[in-house]
Formats: structure tokens, C-alpha cells, sequence
């Protein structure tokens, strides 16, 4: 071997097992491989290494090493017969048979990394005064979090000797006795920094415990110290079983798991921004339900009720717009009082009126509600963009993440056969993805190559873009011939009543049709570029289908609130507030349908085709993108509804629940994994994106802009007598002021805080500069964390260049000394 594969070898040794301190839990595993190495070697290891460092020193007459004594040639004898009656068959020190001089083989052997874990006794005695340390320093250090961790534990403190066995009983003995003096919290940490086995260091763990429970005994404690005692025990169980109580709280932990094993990170990012959804609905409902919903139901208005038909399932209308379902159910006034002139006689005054019973402002408290909702579902969705930001696009290299997969990610306290089942095909599935991102090869193309590929893509797109608009001019037409309809209707008056229902459910059934339709040509047109990268083909998907559903939604906002609000009158409505959230009921309905039919026509049904017609095995993937997107056009329906409908969130939370437990099923009896598994680690974060700006965003728009442009109706609803709903805020400020003129200042915050739009883009733009900012501290730490896997690499450049000048300093004194020699034999 030469002298460069030599140095390579020490120092790739050197590099690995020369760490800082602080990675000395990392190195448990190294440990205890050395000590069981010591256990079954004896002292031979050690009496050899010095034996032959001892030969190699004398034959070049250099540097004696001081290995006098008694032990030392007790141990030299009984190591060189060990070795012989092993027959020669012991393997070499790997350092000592690289023949190295004395100078490098006195420096290596000196190193840490060569004595440490050779003699367990060292090792409890230096713990054993690293806790008598640790004892002296409470008085003055409470804490061990500021106890500067120690070098690795050598034995070159205690000399080349092993300790024998009486000594290492001692020692054993006064470790165990200042263990049981520390902090439950300090013990632990010094138990967990011992580099010794995990049964040694429970059998340390157990003396210790067996000595507290003698001493605790022999103690007669009085009734007051042993009530103590077993009440902080109790409270200790009883958080602990609180805990993990709350663990099994999580809903489809199992189901999620499976998932994943079999399907990769992609499928299960699905599912988790599905379980992301539902909390996010549990939330809203949580909050109108609470303010709104339930302080109406208790002193409900006086209404006529009409007959439960079945169609109220399917319109939304009918029965359901006399209930708190809807806006036009809730009252103007102050409750508990009970309003028996529900027209549109009353004035304003009626919104305040009998300022002495104000116990709860219903119009006030519909405004501020709904406001608050948006306001802190926004705070929530930024807080978890920002988090799962910083989760995903964090610095761990694939080879790194591939090393702690396999060496660190089992669960051992997983005991149950089909949990460890379900556990060893998700690490199984995790390590397939990383593999295949660390085998992606990026070839380079030649320049007809890329010309052509940048073509497909351009046509490919242009498609996607000319069906897109295609299919909103067509939304927008129909809606208008819809509208058209409504006002023909409205003047005949032999139209059914329950025909004129259900042609509204025309619309919705339209719009879900293209949503199902178009994404399929999405799919095909993507074929036909041919990604290399299967995540890639899945971002332009979601691009493309965010496209389609945001458009949709664009024209039947401009539909509702450009046609429908301004015009109820000539279609034959008395309150369109309760119309657009009947509409937005529709579309839920229409598109969890869709859903159900996508799933048996899509899935179940190709499958079958697939099998029995075409005999294949092959069973379709899961489109992640399309239905990721639904997802997300469900929702941006719901929180445009909450306004218009307060219980709509129910419905959604319904919703979601059958379609999460309906697509589980379908994707493990009808699908398959991706044919090329890759690592979804950015896509929950592009999901949460997509939810809070295009989403929400534009939700919040249309709220707002109805809150504060759009005239309410005028027979229904909590803002029947205002002009706008914002003015319920500025109306009850002006009464409080009149009546409290004290509480002016409340008026004026209003006026610059709340009717100013001003702050409302001062509150957007400061949420855009919070997720700036996180970023940007994102990218810094990539780049930190960069810089820091290059300084390791250097380090072990500099260990290989040290010893290179070692090697080359001790020839050229060695071949000084020679001519020196020379010099003097000739003289």
C-alpha cells in the first residue's frame, strides 16, 4: 500500500473518531463496541499495542517511552502468552501495521479516539468524579445545563495501568453513591452521557434506585412527608396518563402510518393537509358556534315554519332558510329582547334601542365575529407556513437524512407485531426515496434537446391556459343565462316551485363537471412532456389545476356579487345573503358528489379494468395534485360561505371526514405506489402556501369587499337596516360615545384602526415581511450550515496535511541523524 493510501486511511480513522465533546452522545454505539472489545481481549490488546510500540522505539533508538514496573511486565508476560497461544491468529492493530515511525505511532496512540472505552473501571472513576464535581458544584451551580461538558473519557489521566477488580467495585460503589445524591434530571444526563452499554448502565441505574428505596425505608418518615410523597406521585402519573391520553386523541395515526409505508411522503402529504383542514374547520365552527349560532338558537325569532320536502338536502333551501343556518335567521336587535315587528318597519333605532338591557348585541357581535375568525385563522395559517417552512426546506443533505434513517429511526419501544410491520415498510418507503434522490442523475442535453423540450412545454401550456379561459367565458355565460332564467321565472308565476329548485342545482353540477373533466386533460398533456423528476410533474399539476379552480371561483364571486346582490330584487328575492350561501351549500354538495364519482369511475372501476379486461397488474397512481386542489377549492367555498351561512363549516367538517375515510380505502385497494418514489419534503409547505395566499386571501377579499361596499337586504338579516354591514361597528361606537362620554377614545381607535383601510394593508403587509423575514433566516442558516459541512471537511484535510508534515519532519530529522552518524564513523 502507499504512503498516500496509508494517510488516507489514518486519517479518514482520525476524522471519524476524533469529534468535538459535545458529539459525545452520538458515539454511545463506538463505545460500547470498545468496551466489549476490552472484555473479550483482556489485556492482550493493550500489552501488544505497547509491546510493539515498545520494539518500534528501540529499533530506531529514538524517544524512549518510560514502561518500567511491575504491572507493566506482569501484563507485558501475560499479553506476549496470550499471543502465543492464540497461534498468531489475533489481527494487528491497523495503525501498528501500517509501519509508521515512533514519533507518528506515539502522537496516534496518544489520541483519544485510541484510548478511549479500553478500561471501564477509568471509565467510572472519571463519572465517578464527574459527579462528586457535580455534587460541590450545586451549592453554587443548580443547574447542570451550565456544567461545561468534559473531554471524552481516557485513560490517559489514570495512567497505562487497568484497574483491578476491587478497585473497580470501589469506584463502582462511589459513582452509585453520588448518583443517588443528584437531581432525578441530573442523573439522567450524566446515566445518558456514560459511554458505557445500556445494560451496564442500567444495572448502575437499578444500585442507584435499590439504594434510594433502603434508604427510604430506613427513614420514618411522618404522615405529612408520606402524604406528600404519594401525592406528587400520583400527579407525576396522572400527567404522564394525561399525556398520553391526549396522544391517542390524534385521529387516523394508524391509517397515516400505513399510508406511508405504502405510498411514500406524497400520498400521506395528502392527507395530512386533509387532517390540517379539518381543524381548521373544528375552529371556525368552534367560533361561530359559540357567538353566533348559539345565542340565536336560545331566543330564537318568531318565524314561519315550512315542511321538511327531502329537496332541502340537495338546494339547501326550502325549511333550512328558516334555521340558523343561514344570515336572514338572525335578528337585528339586542337579544334576549324579542322582536314582534320582523319587517322592514323598523329603523335603526331598533339595532340599539334600550341601551339599558344591552346584553348581547347580535348585529355587533355577527361583525366582530366574523372579522375575528378570518383575522386569527390568518394569524394560524402563517404561523404554520412559517413552521413548516422552516421544517422542509431545512439543510439536511439526502446522504446525511440517509444515515440517520438507517442507523437511528427505529422506535424500540414499539413492541406490537403490526405496529412494527407498519413501522419497518414506512423507513422502508422513506429510504427508497432517499436513494433514488441521491441516484438522480442530471444529464446535460444538447441544445436541439433543450430547444424541443422548451417547445412541448409551450404548447403544453398554452393548451392548459386557451381550455382554462375556454371553460371560465363558458361559466360566466351559463351564469348569466342562469341569472336570466331567475328574472323569466320570477315573472311567470306558473313555474313548480320545486322545478325552479332544482335548476339551480344546474350551475353547481356545471362547474363540478369541468373540475373533473379538465384536470384529466391536465394529466395527459403532462404525460406528454415526460418529467424526469415525478416531483416536478407534480408542482406543474398543482400549478395548473390552482389555475382552473381559482378562475372558477373568480367568476362565480363576480357572479354572486356583481349580479345576485345588486339585482335580488328582480329575481324574485328577499334576502340574497341567504340565496349565495344556499349557492355555496350547492357547490359543497355537487363537489363532494363529483368526488364520490371520480373515486368509483377514476379508481375502482380502471382497476377492474385493468385486471380482468387488459390483464395487467398495473393499478392507476394517485393524483396528488388534482385532488390536493379540490381540497383546497372546498375550502375557499366554506370560508366564502361563513359569512352568508355560520354553520357552513359543518358541513365542510362532514365532508372532509367522508372523503378522507372514502379515499383511504381507495387508495389501498385501488391504487399503487409511484413507479419512481421520491421525497414529497417541500409539499405540505407548498399546501399550507396555496391555502393562505390564493385561498384565504382571496376569501378575505370577497368578505371584506361584501362588508364593506355591498348593500345588505333589506327584510332579513342583522344589517337589514344599514347601509353597508361595516356600519354596525361605527353605529353602536357613536351610541356608546353618546351615552359614555368618557368612552370617546374607543370611538376614535375605531375611526383610525378600523375604518381606515389603511391598517388593513399595514396588517397584510406585516405578515408578508413575517414570512420575508423567515425565510430569509432560513436561507441563512442554509447557507451557515453550508459553510459549516465545508469547515468538517477542511478539518479532516487539515488532520491528513498534519500528518503528512509529521511524517516528512521525522525522515528528514531521521535522515539528519544518519548523516550525522555517517559523519562520525568517518571521522
Amino acid at each position: 500500500m502507499t504512503d498516500s493510501g496509508r494517510l488516507l486511511k489514518i486519517s479518514g480513522f482520525v476524522t471519524i473518531l476524533s469529534r468535538s465533546p459535545a458529539d459525545e452522545e452520538g458515539v454511545h454505539d463506538s463505545f460500547q463496541q470498545l468496551i466489549a472489545e476490552h472484555r473479550d481481549n483482556g489485556a492482550a490488546s493493550s500489552a501488544l499495542e505497547l509491546q510493539q510500540l515498545q520494539s518500534d522505539l528501540d529499533e530506531e533508538n529514538r524517544d524512549n517511552m518510560p514502561l518500567s514496573g511491575p504491572e507493566h511486565e506482569h501484563r507485558r508476560r501475560q499479553g506476549a502468552s496470550d499471543l502465543e497461544c492464540d497461534g498468531g491468529e489475533r489481527e494487528m492493530d491497523p495503525i501498528q501495521g501500517e509501519g509508521w515511525s515512533s514519533d507518528t505511532l506515539k502522537i496516534l496512540s496518544s489520541m483519544p479516539s485510541r484510548t478511549i472505552g479500553r478500561n471501564r473501571g477509568a471509565i467510572i472513576s472519571q463519572y465517578c468524579n464527574k459527579t462528586l464535581k457535580l455534587r460541590r458544584r450545586r451549592q453554587t451551580r443548580p443547574s447542570i445545563r451550565d456544567f461545561s461538558p468534559s473531554s471524552r473519557p481516557s485513560i490517559r489521566s489514570y495512567g497505562m495501568e487497568g484497574d483491578t477488580t476491587d478497585a473497580e467495585v470501589s469506584k463502582r460503589e462511589r459513582l452509585v453513591n453520588n448518583l443517588q445524591n443528584l437531581p432525578v434530571s441530573d442523573r439522567v444526563r450524566m446515566l445518558r452521557g456514560m459511554p458505557l452499554s445500556v445494560a451496564e448502565k442500567k444495572e448502575i441505574r437499578n444500585l442507584v434506585m435499590q439504594k434510594e428505596k433502603r434508604i427510604l425505608s430506613n427513614k420514618k418518615l411522618s404522615c405529612c412527608s408520606q402524604l406528600k410523597y404519594y401525592i406528587i406521585i400520583a400527579a407525576r402519573k396522572s400527567w404522564y396518563s394525561w399525556l398520553s391520553f391526549l396522544h391517542s386523541l390524534q385521529p387516523w395515526q394508524t391509517l397515516l402510518k400505513r399510508v406511508s409505508g405504502r405510498f411514500g411522503t406524497g400520498v400521506l402529504s395528502y392527507f395530512l393537509f386533509l387532517k390540517t383542514l379539518v381543524f381548521f374547520n373544528v375552529f371556525l365552527f368552534l367560533v361561530t358556534g359559540a357567538f353566533l349560532v348559539l345565542p340565536q338558537a336560545v331566543h330564537p325569532p318568531y318565524r314561519d315554519t315550512t315542511s321538511f320536502s327531502g329537496l332541502e338536502l340537495l338546494t339547501g333551501a326550502g325549511s333550512f332558510s328558516h334555521t340558523v343556518m343561514y344570515y336572514g335567521y338572525y335578528a337585528n336587535y339586542t337579544l334576549p329582547r324579542r322582536s314582534r315587528d320582523e319587517g322592514g318597519g323598523q329603523n335603526a333605532s331598533t339595532l340599539t334601542s334600550d341601551s339599558q338591557q344591552f346584553s348581547y348585541n347580535m348585529p355587533l357581535a355577527y361583525f366582530f365575529t366574523i372579522g375575528m375568525a378570518f383575522f386569527i385563522t390568518c394569524i394560524i395559517l402563517v404561523y404554520s407556513m412559517s413552521k413548516t417552512f422552516g421544517r422542509s426546506f431545512r439543510i439536511n443533505k439526502s446522504n446525511s437524512i440517509l444515515t440517520m434513517k438507517t442507523f437511528s429511526c427505529w422506535d424500540f419501544k414499539v413492541i406490537k407485531k403490526k405496529s412494527v410491520q407498519i413501522m419497518s415498510e414506512n423507513i422502508g418507503t422513506q429510504l427508497k426515496e432517499l436513494l433514488a434522490e441521491l441516484t438522480q442523475k442530471h444529464t446535460k442535453s444538447t441544445f436541439c434537446k433543450r430547444f424541443c423540450r422548451l417547445m412541448v412545454h409551450g404548447v403544453a401550456w398554452t393548451i392548459c391556459i386557451a381550455s382554462t379561459t375556454g371553460c371560465m367565458a363558458g361559466v360566466y355565460y351559463f351564469s348569466e343565462f342562469i341569472h336570466k332564467d331567475l328574472q323569466q321565472n320570477h315573472r311567470n308565476l306558473d313555474v313548480n316551485p320545486l322545478m325552479k329548485e332544482a335548476k339551480l342545482l344546474s350551475l353547481p353540477t356545471v362547474v363540478s363537471v369541468i373540475n373533473l373533466l379538465l384536470p384529466a386533460l391536465f394529466n395527459l398533456v403532462g404525460w406528454m412532456e415526460t418529467y424526469e423528476s415525478p416531483s416536478v410533474f407534480a408542482y406543474v399539476a398543482i400549478g395548473r389545476n390552482l389555475m382552473l379552480k381559482m378562475s372558477m371561483l373568480g367568476v362565480l364571486c363576480f357572479h354572486w356579487l356583481g349580479r345576485v346582490a345588486p339585482e335580488y330584487k328582480s329575481i324574485g328575492l328577499t334576502c340574497w345573503e341567504d340565496f349565495v350561501g344556499q349557492e355555496l351549500y350547492r357547490f359543497l354538495l355537487m363537489d363532494f358528489i363529483f368526488t364520490l364519482l371520480d373515486t368509483l369511475f377514476g379508481e375502482l372501476l380502471w382497476r377492474l379494468f385493468s385486471e380482468k379486461v387488459l390483464k395487467r397488474k398495473r393499478k392507476p397512481v394517485f393524483d396528488i395534485a388534482r385532488n390536493v386542489l379540490d381540497l383546497i377549492y372546498g375550502q375557499t367555498l366554506a370560508w366564502l360561505g361563513v359569512l352568508f351561512s355560520p354553520v357552513l363549516p359543518v358541513v365542510q367538517i362532514l365532508k372532509l371526514f367522508l372523503v378522507f375515510y372514502i379515499k383511504m380505502s381507495s387508495v389501498m385497494l385501488n391504487c399503487q405506489a409511484p413507479r419512481k418514489p421520491y421525497r414529497a419534503s417541500q409539499m405540505t409547505t407548498i399546501f399550507i402556501t396555496l391555502l393562505c395566499i390564493p385561498s384565504l386571501l382571496g376569501a378575505s377579499v370577497c368578505v371584506t369587499y361584501t362588508m364593506w361596499s355591498i348593500t345588505p337586504s333589506t327584510s332579513c338579516g342583522p344589517f337589514r337596516t344599514l347601509d353597508t354591514m361595516f356600519k354596525a361597528g361605527k353605529h353602536w361606537m357613536e351610541i356608546l360615545e353618546k351615552d359614555n362620554p368618557s368612552l370617546s377614545v374607543l370611538s376614535k381607535a375605531h375611526t383610525y384602526f378600523v375604518e381606515n383601510p389603511f391598517f388593513l394593508f399595514v396588517g397584510a403587509g406585516i405578515f408578508l415581511i413575517v414570512i420575508y423575514f423567515h425565510s430569509q433566516v432560513v436561507d441563512g442558516q442554509r447557507k451557515i450550515i453550508s459553510l459549516l459541512q465545508d469547515q468538517i471537511q477542511n478539518e479532516g484535510e487539515d488532520k491528513k496535511f498534519l500528518i503528512n508534515r509529521l511524517q516528512s519532519v521525522h525522515k528528514q530529522k531521521q535522515d539528519a541523524g544518519k548523516r550525522l552518524k555517517s559523519q562520525d564513523s568517518t571521522c
